[in-house]
């Protein structure tokens, strides 16, 4: 069934941020699907740009038709045949003066087929061209109607990206209606702007694009002025976010680093000179009248935990109470773990608290937190549930924020209240020419130095067609009471995707190591997991056979030995993760990428860039120089896509412009921007109330 939507006459330019099923025709049926888009809003359409175009230029007569190919026609009506046995279908036959050709219809009915193909009349009949029988036919038609319509059907048909339930024609009805009646937008950018970048207005640039008239998609003026818009929609917002942020006064926390002093005997190592800089700079803040809103980026193994112990301590120290969250519970039970060593010895009063806690404790726990009992409080996002309350909490830090968006931030941000401090953590390396553009709203800090104590990891290649070799590396690694994982892509087999099932690989790898084997993915639910890894970490299972489940924060001391199945199938970003996973205690890791044969040249040079380099930011630089920006480790696990338009690589000058540019107008009105910021759906994140 096709939807008809009637003229839609936008009344002000705030009809555009109305929901979908505003427009006429569009019930709750073609809602939903739409939704499965994610086109929710009738600005949602505007970003759903076409990905090609159907070219229906050449007007064809019938001695000249191609099989296979789209092609326009006018043809007259000859007769019908509608055929009264079910699931046949009906039948038109039609001519020009060169011959003759059916139009086939499924699941039509004989009034409609009369309707809009009359006896001896000419029409416009578009679709693609069969041959069936010694005849020509086109089956369901694209297109058909009067010859006095001529230059619609003869233009090209930009092609969408559809999904189950949505069709082409009826998607264009919507699409078509709303960029033809779109309101004319008052121009927001200087014409400086306009000029240095030959921009046309915003207007010009939908309507462009929308039409697919400039097939240089990625680089033309109509893609690039909307790309720029985007880009500087995203720093004001963090701009703004950074301001209000700043403007928050707190009690400066005034310590003499004595705790911090005596901790340190408990460590058996010392700091590299990076750790010390970036306590240096934490500290700094903490002692400050102003929030600190500070990310720390460590390279896997850089030693974020324990950088932020040393600054928790301090915080302490002054009577303040500190909050640890992290994303699992057994990444909570690890820094709760490690937080009992580094205090030992202190009065420091540490407790744990998950989604697992017995209710029971959970209740003295939330009583001794409010009466002040409960110095430093680590666990899951329980953490900040209603009805926990501290008493006097001083500082958050929050590990592996990569699955935070920039409104979830905020939230957190505020949720201490005036005089919380807040460290965001991530072992997620972000490339240098994105930092602003994704954390404008942060000071950062990045820790890149390697703590000296820890061994390199080396990475080896080895063709699948050898994968018999690795049984012998594994028993000796076994033998010398070493863990072992093996990652693979998939859960289950793919007779379409050439990856290997972690599954099929778990039945593979049990039967030469029975009584030592373990599987852990995505399927299982999150208690099950807990326990696999509980059962890995205490040595009870020697090889665990995993999807990427394993790849954030979780240290596992005796794993030096990590084998990567269909290595070239994942990003650079991600095996780099996935090889930080072993080598964390005082062995040598050792990480074996496992590839197909015939790899292309860019998986070459892949592996090649792993082999070579341990620095987890250069690694994410090449990496998105290599698949683009959308396929970076972390991205998109924040469930927030920063760039819908904008790519990093090929707008890179675009960028640099909107950062530079930014920074000319951040202290000056920025209101004239807020249609442009709620364009692209950023508005709630400055106006959110805060929590």
């Amino acid at each position: 069934m096709y939807y008809i939507l009637t003229m839609t006459i936008f009344k002000n330019k705030d009809d555009l941020f109305k929901k979908i099923s505003f427009l006429k025709g569009v019930g709750p049926k073609l809602t939903k699907y739409l939704k499965n888009k994610r086109i929710e809003k009738i600005n949602d359409l505007l970003w759903h740009f076409p990905y090609s175009s159907t070219d229906r230029s050449n007007m064809t007569t019938l001695d000249k038709l191609e099989v296979g190919k789209i092609q326009t026609i006018k043809v007259k009506v000859l007769k019908y045949n509608f055929p009264r046995i079910r699931n046949l279908p009906n039948k038109v036959m039609c001519e020009d003066e060169f011959g003759k050709i059916d139009i086939i219809f499924f699941n039509s009915r004989e009034g409609y087929i009369r309707s809009i193909l009359p006896i001896n009349k000419w029409v416009l009949v578009s679709g693609k061209i069969n041959f069936y029988k010694t005849k020509y036919q086109i089956t369901n038609p694209s297109y058909i109607t009067s010859i006095d319509n001529m230059e619609y059907v003869k233009k090209n048909i930009p092609k969408y990206s559809l999904t189950e339930g949505l069709n082409e024609k009826s998607y264009r009805k919507i699409i078509e209606k709303v960029i033809n009646n779109l309101p004319n937008l008052e121009e927001w950018h200087d014409k400086e702007i306009l000029k240095k970048f030959g921009f046309k207005s915003w207007n010009e640039s939908i309507l462009k694009i929308h039409n697919f008239e400039n097939t240089d998609k990625i680089n033309n003026k109509y893609i690039r002025r909307l790309a720029f818009d985007e880009i500087l929609s995203n720093l004001i917002v963090l701009s703004k976010n950074r301001k209000k942020f700043k403007e928050s006064k707190k009690e400066s926390k005034l310590f003499n680093n004595s705790l911090a002093k005596k901790i340190i005997k408990n460590l058996n190592f010392n700091f590299t000179e990076n750790q010390k800089q970036i306590i240096k700079e934490i500290n700094e803040d903490l002692r400050s009248d102003k929030k600190m809103f500070r990310i720390l980026q460590g390279d896997v193994g850089s030693g974020k935990t324990i950088v932020s112990f040393m600054t928790i301590a301090n915080v302490l120290e002054i009577g303040c109470q500190s909050a640890l969250m992290a994303p699992t519970a057994i990444l909570a039970n690890q820094h709760f773990n490690l937080a009992k060593k580094v205090f030992d010895g202190t009065k420091i009063r540490i407790k744990l608290l998950t989604g697992k806690t017995e209710i029971k404790l959970k209740k003295e726990i939330l009583y001794d937190l409010r009466n002040g009992k409960i110095d430093l409080l680590i666990g899951t996002h329980a953490l900040f549930q209603k009805k926990i309350d501290f008493k006097n909490l001083g500082y958050i830090v929050i590990d592996e924020q990569h699955k935070f968006g920039v409104k979830q931030r905020m939230s957190l941000a505020n949720k201490g209240g005036k005089n919380c401090d807040v460290l965001l953590m991530s072992a997620t390396p972000i490339p240098r020419t994105m930092m602003l553009t994704i954390y404008g709203d942060m000071d950062v800090s990045r820790l890149t130095e390697k703590p000296k104590s820890r061994l390199p990891i080396l990475t080896y290649s080895k063709p699948e067609k050898k994968i018999d070799e690795l049984i012998d590396i594994i028993k000796k690694n076994l033998a010398q009471n070493n863990q072992v994982f093996w990652v693979c892509p998939l859960i289950k087999d793919s007779q379409i995707l050439d990856y290997s099932s972690v599954k099929m690989r778990f039945e593979w790898l049990k039967k030469k190591f029975p009584n030592e084997t373990s599987i852990l993915h995505g399927e299982l639910k999150q208690n099950e997991k807990d326990l696999v890894l509980k059962k890995f970490l205490k040595k009870k299972i020697k090889l665990l056979v995993s999807t990427t489940v394993i790849e954030v924060g979780i240290d596992f001391p005796d794993a030096n030995l990590i084998i990567i199945e269909n290595a070239n199938k994942f990003g650079l970003a991600q095996l780099h993760q996935l090889r930080g996973r072993v080598g964390r205690g005082h062995k040598q890791g050792k990480c074996v990428l496992l590839f197909k044969d015939n790899l292309s040249k860019n998986s070459v040079q892949r592996i090649k860039i792993l082999k070579e380099s341990s620095d987890g930011f250069y690694i994410a630089e090449e990496d998105m120089k290599m698949r683009g920006f959308g396929d970076i480790i972390g991205y998109q696990q924040s469930g927030e896509k920063f760039f819908k338009i904008a790519n990093p690589i090929n707008h890179s000058d675009l960028f640099i412009y909107a950062e530079t540019y930014l920074k000319q107008i951040e202290n000056k009105n920025l209101d004239k921007f807020d249609f442009l910021v709620k364009l692209h759906d950023r508005a709630e994140i400055i106006y959110s109330k805060e929590d």
